[in-house]
């Protein structure tokens, strides 16, 4: 039933009480007059239920429309849209902003420092066993040239610091072995280096109250001094 046989029952029902008007006595009019008004009580409720129903699922579709399905928070894991190629790839909620029914995520894809603004229907769950079912190489998105470019300068700066810290090396292993073909030489004319042969360049003297030297220096040991207190001489001002 609609709202047209609702019109077309309520047209019926006046003419018939207008004939019972005429001829209340009529038997057969007054039965398809209470016939009538059942069928448009009966319209009527139809119709409000639909009415209802309708309007029921209208704030329904607006619900799941303005309201995340998800609720998310800082620290996630997801599946977030890339703008580059409009493919999904996984990443991490950074932070959340927006308001409730217009949300902005803020995400970094995984493996990459660049950071990135998503609205609400370009975040997802990730799937059951996503980690276990997903090949690594479809995992990761392809580099921007701001990335490729950041990645590469990144690249030669560490190659230079390997190359210094060679040349560093190099050049250490070279003083090294300097020293050791003299102190070969040195000790084959048999001058003695401190230092060298397991030999400590400190000595002490054999009175254990005797200060540390330093061999080869050709000074002798420096003695204890003994501790005594400082006088003091008072005495009169002159003038």
């Amino acid at each position: 039933m609609d709202k047209t046989d609702l019109e077309t029952y309520q047209v019926q029902l006046s003419q018939v009480e207008r004939a019972l008007s005429a001829d209340p006595t009529n038997t057969e009019l007054t039965s398809l007059r209470d016939e009538l008004k059942e069928l448009i009580a009966l319209s009527q409720a139809a119709i409000a239920q639909a009415e209802a129903a309708s309007s029921s699922k209208l704030e329904s579709r607006k619900s799941a429309t303005s309201t995340p399905s998800h609720v998310w928070s800082a620290g996630d894991e997801c599946l977030a849209k890339y703008s580059g190629d409009g493919q999904w790839y996984p990443a991490r909620i950074t932070s959340i902003g927006g308001a409730v029914e217009n949300r902005v995520y803020s995400i970094v894809f995984k493996g990459y420092n660049t950071t990135e603004l998503v609205k609400s229907n370009e975040v997802k769950p990730l799937p059951p066993n996503y980690a276990n079912t997903t090949a690594p190489s479809s995992n990761k998105r392809k580099l921007s040239k701001v990335e490729e470019e950041e990645k590469e300068r990144k690249k030669k700066k560490n190659e230079k610091k390997l190359e210094v810290k060679a040349q560093k090396a190099k050049e250490q292993m070279v003083k090294q072995a300097t020293w050791q073909k003299f102190a070969k030489k040195s000790e084959k004319k048999g001058v003695h280096i401190a230092g060298v042969s397991g030999t400590s360049i400190f000595k002490t003297p054999d009175n254990p109250l005797g200060k540390v030297g330093v061999t080869g220096s050709g000074k002798g040991m420096t003695e204890v001094a003994g501790k005594s207190k400082h006088k003091f001489e008072i005495r009169e001002d002159e003038s």
